[in-house]
């Protein structure tokens, strides 16, 4: 890899910038300040999974992610390795609060799942050791980071007396104090209080002498000394020899301590760098929640192919305005190694060429890309750049000798492993020699075998890269109708640069365009015209094919809802069958031991009328049991049935070759192409499939009418609702030559036909005539006009043709 690549030239600072703000620990950041660009494939695969591994525990609700602070102490723990020198309370306490960070993430790691966070759990460092150093410093600092009484018995001595003797001394000055409220000295809401570490009385100056002892201070106005009394002086003393014992042992506990510690550094230092790995990867993970990132599947081989996707930084900044980015579909393969994408000025071919050098960049500094999950990617040797002005005045550069000098070094230093991102291949000096230089340095990058995007207006670049094998073709799409730019890149064929219509959009005169079309002649413009017209052909068999798509998939989630339906069905049934097989049996073994019993009673009452008369009664009773048992049962059946018979396809009419025909249960309709016993084969759209007979339904010619008004895809009907938000009532074809007018006006009347507008107006002019004349010709055999007329002569008269549609 290049170490003088200038990524701030497609935004990577900004992404740096954007992973700083996320990170919370020192080593964190500068892990991310230092983030190297990896080669070596298991390397880039490893941090990768690590990373996509932290973004999915984010939003893990299983176990919760430690949320404790990190605190950097290399200099505090360098500082200690010199004997005599220790960590005061403050620092060994946020020692203490690291350490517990750092046992916290060793828990977390070990309750993650194995098998989903393999590479999150490598992290974990069991450290024993350290657990016992935690245990050591909650010994001799309590839960505020103080020194406990325990820490030693001189510590607990020396603080019990100091203790003592403060109080004494208070008590010493209450008495005094109370003395002078009652002759009126001070008053009563007056307390003691502290100068220089002594305890000390507030009085008025002029009492100084009654009291006696020493004055500390006074106060800014000189109203208000501050006096030691005589009777405490001694006592003070005592304190302040207390408190310098304190400070000692103080001082002797935290040296013993960092003798303990000593031994335990490299241990410590490791936790740290372990924190701070968790931090960068944490920051990545963060950022690529934000821009909705994902690990790509990933090659060792160098590949671009991504599907939708999206420049973060840009997205970011849409965002922000409440637009949306236009995602880039792109594919660099062995067949296809260098993409050459034109279009207009301001459609997007520096945004593809930016999009492609951060991703890639981004994703071989091991950070998660936002493209579709489906999408692969492979890895370079080194990526080399050719964006944007690089003129000099120091080193005596122009613009298109900086360039020179981008292709001398691509020329050395290429190779097959390389992906090259040039903008405005060959622009900055004569266009005819820079396009002859510009194909010839292009010729030879291809024999290298180099992958790249590379962004141009030259024509003579366009057609090498036609003719040429392992270059291809790519056009930004623009709208001709309301002459906007799409920013959507078409892979397969050139783009035009659409100067003429620009140039008609901005207001200049129209006899300066005139002019521009007779230099450049009619070649040209034909080709030109060609290109937006291939260029307007694929979009629209691209949507012709998606939706194509969308119903094959409609279609084979339909056979499967059916399939599972009728394999439902049919199991309810034998289970009913079954049920009611069982309950038959039952029913008759119930039935012959009445009879037995009814037959037996009658015997032993001999024939006894009474008796006989009771046993009817009971055996016609348990009849009619059985019989309502036996209706319930055939109600069932029935309900089965009208089932099944509604998932059975019409039996309207015998299907034959050339019928309309659907799936029983869809919407989809199709063309009986051929039958082969019981198998059908039927044309939906351009999907041709086998589909059993008796699965499919007649479908008239009427009901075909109503499907097609009722059944628009979701897809199209998008197209006609921002059709009819942006859809004008009249069209200017002045200046214009026939052809073109011709070909703009019978777009334009499909949209409006398409949006369902009454009446629109074709402003051509008077000129000749002729393309007035041309224009009724062509409305005259429309079955969609009702009628067309010049406008009122007030309006434009014969300029302006009037249809009623």
């Amino acid at each position: 890899m290049k170490t003088n690549l200038d990524t701030q030239k497609f935004d990577f600072q900004i992404v740096k910038s954007s992973l700083l703000k996320l990170c919370t620990f020192a080593i964190g950041k500068e892990r991310v300040e230092t983030m190297s660009f990896f080669t070596d494939f298991n390397a880039l695969e490893s941090e990768l999974s690590v990373t996509s591994e932290m973004l999915a525990a984010l939003t893990d609700k299983e176990v919760a992610m430690p949320g404790a602070e990190m605190h950097d102490l290399r200099d505090q723990l360098m500082r200690i390795r010199i004997e005599g020198l220790f960590l005061d309370e403050n620092e060994l306490f946020t020692l203490r609060k690291s350490l517990d960070a750092f046992q916290q993430w060793q828990t977390y790691l070990k309750s993650l799942n194995a098998e989903r966070y393999p590479r999150l759990r490598q992290l974990r460092q069991e450290n024993d050791d350290l657990l016992k150093l935690v245990a050591e410093i909650d010994r001799i600092l309590d839960k505020y980071g103080q020194l406990r009484d325990s820490a030693s018995p001189a510590l607990a001595a020396i603080r019990q007396t100091l203790l003592r003797s403060q109080n004494a001394v208070q008590k010493t000055l209450i008495t005094i104090l109370k003395q002078a409220q009652v002759e009126g000295i001070i008053d009563k809401d007056v307390s003691p209080t502290l100068r220089e570490g002594r305890l000390v009385l507030p009085l008025p100056p002029m009492y100084k002498r009654k009291f006696g002892g020493i004055v500390h201070d006074e106060s800014a106005s000189g109203k208000t000394i501050f006096i030691e009394p005589q009777q405490v002086v001694e006592a003070n003393n005592r304190i302040r020899e207390l408190e310098s014992d304190e400070r000692r042992e103080r001082v002797r506990i935290l040296t013993e301590f960092a003798d303990t510690l000593r031994p335990y550094l490299p241990q410590i230092q490791q936790s740290q760098t372990m924190l701070g790995t968790i931090d960068f990867i944490r920051a990545k993970a963060l950022y690529a929640q934000q821009i909705g990132a994902i690990m790509p599947q990933l090659s060792d081989k160098p590949l671009v192919d991504w599907r939708e996707a999206r420049h973060p930084v840009l997205e970011q900044r849409l965002q922000a305005q409440g637009k949306q980015v236009v995602p880039l579909t792109i594919r660099l393969d062995d067949k296809n190694r260098i993409l050459l994408i034109s279009g207009p000025n301001a459609g997007g071919k520096s945004v593809c060429l930016k999009t492609v050098a951060l991703l890639q960049y981004m994703l071989q500094t091991g950070m998660l890309i936002p493209v579709r999950e489906d999408s692969n990617a492979g890895m370079f040797r080194q990526i080399m750049i050719d964006i944007g002005d690089e003129q000099s005045i120091e080193d005596d550069l122009s613009t298109y000798s900086s360039h020179l000098r981008n292709m001398k070094r691509f020329l050395l230093d290429a190779d097959s492993r390389t992906l090259l991102l040039i903008d405005e291949f060959g622009g900055g000096t004569e266009p005819h020699i820079g396009g002859a230089i510009a194909e010839a340095i292009l010729a030879e990058l291809v024999k290298k075998n180099c992958f790249g995007v590379v962004t141009t207006h030259y024509d003579n670049l366009k057609h090498f890269a036609a003719d040429t094998d392992g270059l291809q073709n790519g056009a930004m799409l623009y709208d001709r109708g309301q002459l906007k730019p799409l920013f959507q890149l078409s892979m397969g064929q050139p783009g035009s640069s659409f100067a003429i219509e620009i140039a008609t959009q901005t207001g200049l005169p129209q006899s300066v365009i005139e002019h521009a079309k007779n230099l450049v002649g009619d070649e040209y413009i034909d080709y030109d015209r060609h290109l937006q017209d291939i260029a307007r052909d694929k979009r629209y068999w691209e949507n012709k094919r998606q939706q194509v798509r969308i119903r094959e998939k409609q279609l084979e989630e339909r056979i499967q809802q059916y399939d599972e339906k009728m394999a439902s069905i049919k199991q309810k049934q034998k289970q009913m069958l079954t049920d009611a097989q069982q309950q038959a049996e039952e029913l008759l073994r119930q039935s012959n031991v009445k009879i037995e019993n009814t037959i037996r009673r009658i015997k032993q009452t001999n024939a006894d009328k009474q008796e006989t008369k009771t046993a009817r009664q009971e055996l016609e009773t348990f009849k009619q049991q059985v019989q309502k048992i036996g209706a319930k049962n055939k109600e069932q059946g029935l309900k089965v049935k009208e089932q099944k018979t509604k998932e059975q396809p019409a039996k309207g009419q015998e299907i034959t070759v050339g019928d309309i025909v659907r799936v029983a249960g869809q919407t989809m309709s199709g063309e009986v192409l051929a039958i082969s016993g019981q198998q059908a084969e039927v044309a939906f759209g351009l999907m041709k499939s086998k589909v059993p007979l008796k699965k499919l339904e007649y479908v008239s010619r009427r009901q075909l009418k109503q499907q097609a008004r009722t059944n628009i895809p979701s897809n199209i009907a998008d197209s006609v609702r921002q059709k009819q938000l942006t859809f004008r009532d009249q069209l200017d074809v002045r200046g214009l030559r026939a052809k073109e007018a011709m070909e703009m006006i019978t777009n334009y009347l499909d949209d409006a036909i398409m949006i369902g507008v009454s009446q629109v107006r074709i402003l051509h002019g008077t000129g000749t005539g002729a393309l007035r004349q041309m224009l009724r010709q062509m409305l005259e055999n429309n079955t969609h006009i009702k009628a067309y007329y010049d406008a009122h002569p007030d309006s434009g008269g014969a300029g302006i043709t009037i249809i009623d549609i």
